[in-house]
């Protein structure tokens, strides 16, 4: 199976790091021009370098901009009026005690996790609906369906982002274009190491706080281990090409079968 998005240009959020870099690898590899986004010059241009360095030859484009604001959101639309591939990637995560979360973190989460998607694919989308091709994909989490009991406010965040998937799914029917979640399992991210340890023996070497965070915390994991960046790049750049035509308003699972379920 050759997965080819040559001709396409894709923007990912928050692509710095993490998932959002190995997904703007895994599309600039398979021939895409990528926006890389950040909210700082440097750490675009870093990302983009390390970037360039894996797929020698990559076309990529600086977005420097915070997308949660609007403002962000049109200077993204300014370094990038016109794309086919849009992946919101951007979110904020963290443990807290469920009584202790006020309401500005309850919004704060929200504005991060739902809102931002949401502006870019008001902006982006009737393009794509009139040009008759595009993918929009939204970067959920089994947090979305197995809600953790110290990160409610995150996982009601990520159960939204499923709807609001699903809704522009049936707002684009018809078109060509495509819109889906992606539901990732735990992953393996420096963002993800520091949760671990706010969880675990802060002592405890990576392996046996890794193993030790999957057995206390996420034991219903199927596969035992943290997920790798590039295992959730790998099924969002298939979604990104026209291989994936027929799936749409799909909530599609790359979680290590940490969700219990029979049903995708």
């Amino acid at each position: 199976m050759q997965i080819d998005v040559s001709g396409k240009t894709a923007l990912v959020t928050g692509s710095t790091q993490g998932i959002g870099a190995a997904i703007a690898v895994g599309l600039a590899g398979s021939g895409a021009r990528v926006g890389v986004n950040g909210r700082s010059e440097d750490t675009v241009s870093r990302a983009i370098g390390e970037i360039a360095e894996r797929v020698p030859g990559a076309e990529l484009v600086p977005v420097v901009a915070d997308v949660t604001t609007d403002a962000g959101v049109d200077a993204a639309l300014t370094a990038l009026p016109d794309i086919d591939i849009l992946v919101n990637n951007l979110g904020v995560f963290g443990a807290a005690e469920a009584l202790s979360i006020d309401d500005d973190e309850w919004r704060r989460y929200f504005e991060v996790n739902v809102l931002s998607a949401v502006r870019l694919i008001r902006t982006y989308l009737p393009g794509m609906m009139q040009r008759g091709w595009g993918r929009v994909l939204d970067i959920a989490s089994d947090s979305a369906i197995v809600i953790p009991r110290e990160m409610i406010h995150y996982g009601m965040s990520k159960t939204a982002l499923l709807a609001v998937s699903r809704g522009f799914a049936k707002e684009a029917a018809g078109t060509g274009v495509t819109v889906n979640s992606v539901i990732a399992g735990p992953t393996h991210t420096g963002g993800v190491e520091d949760f671990v340890y706010e969880l675990v023996d802060r002592s405890l070497p990576w392996d046996e706080a890794q193993r030790e965070f999957m057995r206390l915390h996420r034991p219903q994991s199927l596969l035992q281990r943290l997920i790798e960046p590039e295992e959730i790049a790998n099924l969002v750049v298939y979604l990104s090409s026209p291989l994936a035509s027929a799936t749409t308003g799909a909530a599609v699972r790359v979680d290590g079968g940490y969700v219990d379920s029979i049903v995708p």
